[in-house]
C-alpha cells in the first residue's frame, strides 16, 4: 500500500494512509536487513524496503503491513 511519511508540527514522525483515510504517529523504529519496521501508535506495523538515511520529508513509499 502507498503511504506518506511526514514530520509533524511537532517534529514527530507520522504516517498516512491515503485509502484508510488513517494518521498515525510512529512510535517505535527497527532495522531487519534492507527493511525498516515502523510501529504507529495504533498498533500496525509496516515494513518499508529500502529508505535512504536521512529521509526527506514529505516522502511517497510502498509499506507492507505486518501482520505480528
Amino acid at each position: 500500500m502507498k503511504v506518506i511519511l511526514h514530520q509533524s508540527a511537532y517534529g514527530h514522525l507520522m504516517v498516512y494512509v491515503p485509502k484508510k483515510d488513517l494518521e498515525e504517529s510512529v512510535v517505535a523504529k527497527r532495522l531487519e536487513a534492507e527493511q525498516t519496521i515502523f510501529t504507529l501508535a495504533n498498533g500496525w506495523e509496516l515494513s518499508i524496503n529500502n529508505l535512504p538515511d536521512p529521509l526527506p520529508l514529505p516522502k511517497t513509499v510502498e509499506a507492507k503491513h505486518v501482520r505480528p
